[in-house]
């Protein structure tokens, strides 16, 4: 697949920081892709994506989205990208469906009409399926200020997903979210990726949420020190292993040593098996078990070996 991101050699340098908030990154995402950013707090995560959705300027490095120059070009790549933020960015005195009306008419998708009846059809439909969808039909009349935080993000996801971007950029978009709403968050997302083939930018604390992307970029101090899928994530920062424990733990022990497997002994056996499979363990081994644990990693276990 053809990129549709492309950043190069990437550089935010804030005045009064002695080192650049984002140092010297580079990748690329494919068109279609379910991408996720991740790193510890501090780590340059919301720089980054601030960047790439044109609301900061980069010290220096290159840009394309969708094709465009991120910096000449900044007005065409706005059109092709959805962003929910991080913190919320409405006009809390209009109601949910002023707001997203104006946000689609600043967008270049529609001319801008004083009333919803008075849009286009499509607008009225989509809008409808959105708040459906996110549970808010019944107060799109009312002033956001009456909204509580979670209606407030329910909100902000509709109306980034109105003008259905080529990409969407995701900061923490389950933050503030039941997990109800979040369910049906990641559906429609889902949903939109495999109907439409949109692009999907995510950073997120929930490091579940990442578990089924497609590639995953990990930065720190302002530096990607590791890309890849989520599996060779695993496999660079973490370890499988077998939890074993028998009424005769010595000779359990000894059985294991003669296997070259060099057991942890705590409170049970913990034996590492990058190079076998669990069962090659098991089966050469006579001692009578009384527990036997399979440990797969997780990519939050990688992502917490990365932040220590």
């Amino acid at each position: 697949m053809p990129a549709i991101l492309t950043v190069e050699n990437l550089i935010k340098q804030y005045d009064k920081a002695k080192e650049p908030s984002v140092n010297g990154i580079s990748f690329t995402v494919n068109e279609g892709e379910f991408f996720a950013f991740l790193g510890p707090n501090g780590a340059g995560k919301t720089t980054t994506i601030s960047i790439l959705t044109t609301t900061l300027s980069k010290t220096s490095g290159t840009v394309r989205i969708a094709g465009y120059d991120l910096e000449k070009e900044a007005k065409d790549v706005r059109k092709h990208i959805g962003i929910i933020f991080q913190k919320p960015s409405l006009d809390l005195n209009l109601s949910a469906e002023e707001n997203i009306r104006l946000h689609a008419c600043m967008y270049g998708m529609y001319v801008y009409r004083p009333f919803f009846n008075w849009m286009p059809k499509d607008y009225k439909d989509r809008v409808v399926e959105l708040s459906e969808i996110m549970g808010i039909q019944e107060k799109l009349w009312k002033p956001l200020k009456t909204f509580s935080g979670g209606m407030q993000r329910k909100m902000e996801i509709v109306r980034s997903l109105i003008h259905s971007p080529k990409i969407l950029f995701l900061d923490e978009p389950s933050q503030g979210l039941d997990a109800i709403s979040r369910r049906a968050l990641w559906d429609y997302i889902n949903q939109t990726r495999k109907e439409n083939g949109t692009t999907v930018f995510l950073t997120t604390h929930y490091i579940d949420e990442a578990e089924n992307v497609d590639n995953v970029c990990m930065i720190k101090h302002g530096k990607i020190i590791l890309s890849g899928t989520p599996e060779e994530m695993k496999n660079t920062l973490t370890q499988k292993y077998l939890i074993l424990d028998a009424d005769n733990r010595d000779t359990l022990e000894r059985e294991l040593n003669a296997l070259g497997l060099n057991p942890q002994k705590d409170v049970h056996f913990k034996v590492s098996y990058e190079d076998a499979t669990p069962m090659n363990i098991l089966t050469k081994l006579h001692t009578p078990l009384t527990m036997m644990k399979v440990y797969e990693p997780s990519l939050e276990d990688a992502y917490i070996s990365l932040a220590e």
